[in-house]
């Protein structure tokens, strides 16, 4: 078995599909809840208003993230860019500009490849694929809870965060926020 991680690009959206699916269970969001502007009317948008969205970032060139391959299937998602394009994250976590910081909004592997540890290295790769392109500082925002079922979790688990090294930079009961330095320490 061959893991392996892939920017999202223009080659790639098939494959976004295919991770995004009914089958999978994550047909419905396609990964556009921080693009639009409040949570207002959320709950009413259909699938198809949610892959129709996708459709136009993919139209302007937003490629927002990272897909994990198992011997080239792709088997999840991670959503990851620069912090401030996500305004509705900002404005909801009450955060002061920051264009260098990049954010790590989704995290998805599909049912069937979940609790074999795959999210630890996808993460990991990651954030060595961030280091080595630069970026310096990146935050998670985990939903926490005793009882979060995996479509709770779509922010990803707190405990990944922890093991990846990242720290408690805003805490919330709820919604803490956490980030992690790349790089040499200055």
């Amino acid at each position: 078995m061959k893991l392996s991680i892939g920017s999202l690009d223009n080659m790639r959206k098939a494959d976004f599909y295919q991770v995004h699916s009914k089958e999978n269970g994550e047909g419905w969001c396609n990964c556009v809840a921080w693009w639009l502007p409040t949570w207002d009317g959320w709950d009413q948008r259909s699938a198809e208003d949610n892959r129709e969205f996708r459709n136009s970032l993919f139209e302007q060139s937003e490629f927002d993230g990272y897909l994990l391959y198992l011997d080239e299937k792709p088997i999840g998602w991670c959503q990851c860019g620069r912090r401030d394009r996500f305004s509705k994250l900002v404005t909801q976590s009450k955060l002061d500009p920051s264009p260098e910081t990049w954010a790590i909004t989704c995290l998805v592997i599909i049912p069937a490849y979940r609790k074999k540890g795959f999210a630890h290295i996808f993460l990991k790769d990651i954030l060595t694929d961030l280091e080595n392109k630069g970026i310096k500082h990146v935050q998670g925002f985990p939903k926490c809870g005793q009882t979060l079922s995996d479509g709770e979790a779509w922010t990803g688990p707190e405990s990944l965060f922890v093991k990846a090294g990242f720290v408690v930079e805003r805490a919330h009961p709820l919604w803490p926020i956490y980030g992690k330095r790349l790089g040499p320490l200055m």
